[in-house]
């Protein structure tokens, strides 16, 4: 039990009870009893009838009362030495609002009745309690007046960032050509967001990689990384949201990006996009919003931003194949018609010569009867393989061969139609493993790339064919003297119908090689500058 004198100096230490005289306190302080409450306890809530006033001698409580849409609105914190539960004791009503232990609390209690009492004898008392009211109610007010302006607040930001959100939708959905759709996507979560700068990452299921397009200096390069692998490629494949407010603090962030670039990464926020369907198919990564760190209404902007985003990548997909489709189904009926008319009169021409060829006895007309048989069945082999391609299909003739026998043997076909145009073929073989691959369609792959390269040199120059072991792959470069070609060029070279420098050809080559690439599951890339040439590079998985 307190002692009368720790009662006493509770009810000094209370605005209610100042100036009251010693004598009088010691008689309340008899009447005190001392309760202990722990944190979270409700002391009082809503339409319950008061019995008692409570003096908060340790701890405090948490004046709040339910909103109709069921969140409970702070009113008041009241300290050691404030009371509760005078109102209802007063007015004789039940209780309007909860009164919530935010921690440990001890209290001492009056009954309501000894209240009462005290308050019509005691003006003094009467007096305190007054101003004590009239201090609460202003400070509800400013609690109540601050939550209105910050509500008014969030919901002004939440109609901007709607705002934004329909302007930005509004923008995505203005176009059908992928890789502009994909900048006006990034372009419009980076500035809605206040982000420095930011990547879109799709998703490449069959290869299980995340591919984007960044602006190197003035050209555009092509980024690929695992699935699984660094933040973004975690976020591809969990679905979870990242979000690093301080990134040198937080363990997942890697800086090596930023000491090679010299940028300086403060906080970060990594999210998936998702379809209708909720499957995950590329993800944002914005960096370094001005002022302060991602919050939680960026992160529903952004998935809001996703919904809108992923429907519009799927429409560009679907308008570019039905483009594509219905243009790679015009070859193909161009190609069969081609194949069905041409298809007597090349095997007439090929026997003729296999029968001029073992007549002749001359070794220079044997050598012009077998370049004829080799054109014969190149070009009939090139008519089914544009056949095929626009068809979709795809037939692999795989077989362990010599890698180094069979690079040698095209080398030496391409080398003839080189030097014709004065161009200069240098080797630099550093492999000659086990491959498997089909072979006629590898060789008709690296004649087609050394004849566009031959194509960009039309003064000559030089094309030079490396091969080497990588990472369990070999690696074959071409890379030529030509004349470059822009980065516009460069985006789409591997899409059907794309023809840069030429009046001859039907656009699919490159397509075609990139196919045949794909079958032989390798992989394809492309550097090229103007004025500078171009590099063909090819990994092709060794056993």
């Amino acid at each position: 039990m307190p002692s009368l004198d720790k009662k006493v100096k509770a009810l000094q230490a209370s605005p209610v009870f100042q100036d009251i005289p010693r004598q009088e306190l010691q008689r309340i302080a008899e009447v005190l009893q001392e309760e202990f409450y722990p944190a979270g306890f409700i002391l009082m809530d809503v339409d319950t009838k008061v019995d008692k006033v409570y003096l908060i001698a340790k701890g405090s409580v948490r004046i709040s009362k339910k909103t109709s849409w069921g969140e409970q609105t702070n009113l008041n914190k009241l300290q050691r030495g404030e009371v509760v539960g005078e109102l209802a004791t007063l007015d004789g009503r039940v209780r309007s609002a909860r009164a919530t232990c935010e921690e440990d609390t001890i209290v001492y209690a009056l009954d309501r009745k000894e209240f009462s009492k005290m308050i019509k004898k005691n003006s003094l008392v009467s007096f305190n309690l007054l101003k004590e009211i009239g201090g609460r109610l202003r400070k509800a007010n400013e609690i109540v007046v601050k939550s209105l302006e910050e509500q008014r607040e969030a919901v002004e930001s939440r109609f901007v960032k709607l705002e934004r959100l329909i302007e930005a939708s509004k923008i995505i959905n203005s176009t059908l050509d992928l890789d502009k759709l994909l900048g006006l996507i990034l372009d419009a979560a980076t500035t809605s967001l206040e982000a420095d700068r930011g990547t879109l990452y799709l998703v490449d299921d069959i290869k299980k990689e995340l591919w984007s397009k960044v602006l190197q200096g003035s050209n555009m390069v092509e980024i690929r990384l695992p699935v699984g692998k660094g933040i973004a490629g975690y976020v591809a494949q969990t679905g979870e949201t990242i979000n690093i407010p301080d990134a040198y603090r937080d363990p997942r962030f890697n800086p090596e990006v930023d000491k090679r670039t010299g940028y300086r990464t403060k906080n970060m926020l990594c999210m998936p996009m998702r379809n209708k369907d909720a499957k995950v198919i590329g993800v944002f990564q914005l960096l370094n919003k001005k002022e302060e760190a991602f919050e939680k209404a960026d992160e529903q902007f952004i998935d809001a931003l996703s919904a809108h985003a992923s429907v519009a990548i799927e429409n560009a997909r679907l308008a570019q194949d039905m483009v594509q489709s219905e243009r790679l189904s015009a070859v193909g009926r161009m190609a069969s018609t081609i194949i069905h008319d041409i298809k007597n009169p090349m095997g007439t021409l090929r026997v003729y010569a296999q029968v001029m060829k073992k007549k002749s006895g001359n070794e220079e007309a044997a050598k012009l009867a077998d370049e004829m048989i080799h054109q014969v069945d190149r070009f009939v082999n090139m008519a089914q393989e544009i056949l095929d391609f626009s068809k979709g299909q795809s037939s692999m003739n795989l077989q362990e061969l010599d890698f180094g026998d069979v690079m040698n043997s095209v080398l030496d076909f391409i080398q003839k139609d080189l030097e014709k145009n004065k161009v200069e073929l240098i080797r630099n073989a550093n492999f000659s493993g086990k491959v498997k691959m089909d072979q006629d369609k590898m060789v008709r792959v690296f004649y087609n790339i050394a004849s566009n390269a031959r194509d960009a040199m039309p003064q000559g120059g030089s094309l030079t064919v490396t091969t080497q072991q990588e990472d369990g792959f070999v690696r074959i470069d071409f890379k030529d003297s030509g004349t470059g070609m822009p980065e516009e060029v460069k985006r789409k070279i591997f899409e059907p119908f794309m023809t840069y420098g030429k009046k001859h050809g039907t656009g699919l080559g490159m397509s075609i090689v990139k196919k045949v690439i794909d079958d032989h599951k390798g992989k394809i890339e492309i550097e090229s500058e103007m004025g500078k040439g171009t590099t063909i590079r090819i990994h092709l998985p060794v056993l």
